[in-house]
């Protein structure tokens, strides 16, 4: 197990904050999270203790911003419960499948979606700016367990964005305002750690000492991004969800670039 000397946790608790903000408004705080958490463990130890160490913090801050919204939005709950079910099922499924195909194959794919999202986002500023749902009753429900489980297929599978895709579902595919979508994705997020945690607890990936600690951090992170992104409204959500999925795409084409 990879050990951490003191200055480095004050960082990572400082990482944990920052991302748990990230997280609870428009997610991708995993983009701040996993690197730091690989940085402090070092070159010699093995990713997926820093894979799973994430995913504790991640879970710690993802119910704080999921119960906080919940009480203050109340997000649909016939929305969230078959999203979140089929995500904890792509996750699983996305774990199993992590270890048998090429990551970097996926990776042109994601950035060229993104990027088709930032500009449909940009060239359309009344876009998420109220509820207008697509679809009601049966149909409404199916896609959106479609989401949860593509999506959550997805953070098995790779994991960066995670929270942003299911944001940017929600809002596109079935018609819900940011602070509504954010509000739904953190519940689905929520489900899709655990089920990455199913598989990393019983290994013994976890390094329990630093992702309780770094949780705790997170967990403050996602309370005050929730009561921002409550109190500021579906524009703050939106100008927020701009900023990181640009940084998504930087990140993941940095990624592809350096791998070369």
């Amino acid at each position: 197990m990879p050990e951490v000397d003191l200055l480095t946790l004050a960082l990572l608790l400082l990482a944990g904050l920052a991302a748990g903000w990230v997280d609870a408004v428009v997610g991708g705080g995993g983009l701040i999270q996993l690197p730091a958490l690989l940085i402090a463990f070092g070159p010699g130890a093995a990713p997926v203790h820093a894979l799973a160490t994430n995913k504790l913090a991640s879970v710690m801050g993802t119910t704080v911003s999921a119960t906080t919204f919940y009480r203050r939005v109340r997000p649909d709950l016939t929305t969230a419960i078959p999203a979140a079910l089929a995500a904890l099922a792509g996750a699983c499924g996305g774990a199993v499948l992590a270890s048998r195909i090429p990551r970097e194959a996926f990776t042109p794919i994601i950035i060229t979606v993104l990027i088709g999202v930032l500009v449909l986002v940009l060239a359309r500023p009344q876009l998420g700016a109220s509820t207008r749902l697509r679809f009601d009753g049966a149909r409404h429900r199916l896609i959106a367990a479609a989401i949860g489980l593509v999506i959550g297929a997805y953070d098995g599978l790779l994991g960066p964005g995670t929270g942003t895709f299911l944001v940017l579902a929600l809002v596109g595919l079935l018609g819900y305002a940011f602070l509504n979508a954010s509000a739904l994705a953190k519940i689905v997020n929520l489900a899709t750690n655990v089920g990455a945690l199913i598989f990393f607890v019983p290994s013994g990936s976890v390094v329990w000492e630093v992702g309780l600690i770094v949780g705790v951090a997170n967990l403050v992170g996602g309370y005050i991004g929730a009561r921002m992104a409550i109190a500021r409204g579906s524009g703050f959500v939106r100008v927020v969800l701009v900023v990181v999925v640009t940084a998504l795409v930087a990140k993941l084409g940095w990624d592809a670039f350096a791998g070369r």
